[in-house]
């Protein structure tokens, strides 16, 4: 099976109220630390960095400098699902499979990237997953309806698999009007059949100054 990797750092950073996946951790870029992580796998056929198109140049000199031809990094979209879906567009005629990650989430590991794509042998994708281990409540106006078992509720993280073909699929039959928070949420909505892979607490997104300072302890 070919496989593609597609790391996403296209975001516009306004709730961190920067450019996070280019700011240096620890002396690195963040998305270097997903990307090298991928790349130490040796899963893949092609690796995809999908940054800002006023970024491009710079971070191809970069990556080229560091990993010569085995990344190929191309423009982002208007938002996430657009950045996602440019590069599974760009991905290989050869793909098979395409694994999605994103690069503001430095601390994935090699095992859970292989067990994302082991649960993919029997399925139509696979997500990295936390179950919640606080109590879950429903509400509307800020008055609680309900409690929600919290046994069944997933916190989605990344990476997603999905195969290729199907994700296209997802892509053509999906309302333009409809945003996805995930690629998965699109394939659910196709019926198509989603495994859940344990995740990881360690594998958190850098959203906040917070998060930056939990990751600059996780490097400690």
């Amino acid at each position: 099976m070919f496989s593609t990797a597609i790391i996403t750092a296209g975001g516009s950073g306004q709730r961190f109220g920067e450019l996070k996946q280019f700011k240096r951790l620890n002396g690195q870029p963040i998305y270097e630390y997903s990307l090298k992580t991928f790349i130490d796998t040796r899963l893949f056929g092609e690796i995809i960095l999908v940054v800002p198109g006023e970024n491009q140049k710079i971070i191809e000199q970069e990556v080229k400098k560091k990993h010569r031809s085995l990344v190929k990094v191309i423009v982002g979209g208007i938002d996430r699902q657009d950045s996602v879906k440019n590069g599974v567009m760009n991905s290989s005629s050869k793909t098979d499979l395409v694994v999605i990650h994103d690069a503001a989430r430095p601390f994935i590991t090699k095992k859970l990237i292989k067990s994302c794509i082991l649960a993919c042998s029997n399925s139509d994708g696979a997500i990295i997953a936390l179950q919640s281990f606080d109590t879950i409540k429903y509400s509307k106006g800020n008055v609680v309806e309900k409690t929600i078992d919290r046994e069944k509720v997933w916190m989605a993280q990344t990476p997603q698999a999905f195969i290729k073909e199907k994700i296209l699929e997802a892509y053509n039959n999906k309302l333009d009007e409809l945003t996805m928070t995930d690629e998965s949420s699109m394939m659910e909505g196709m019926g198509y059949k989603i495994k859940i892979v344990r995740g990881s607490e360690n594998n958190f997104k850098i959203t906040t100054e917070y998060d930056w300072k939990r990751a600059e302890m996780v490097l400690g």
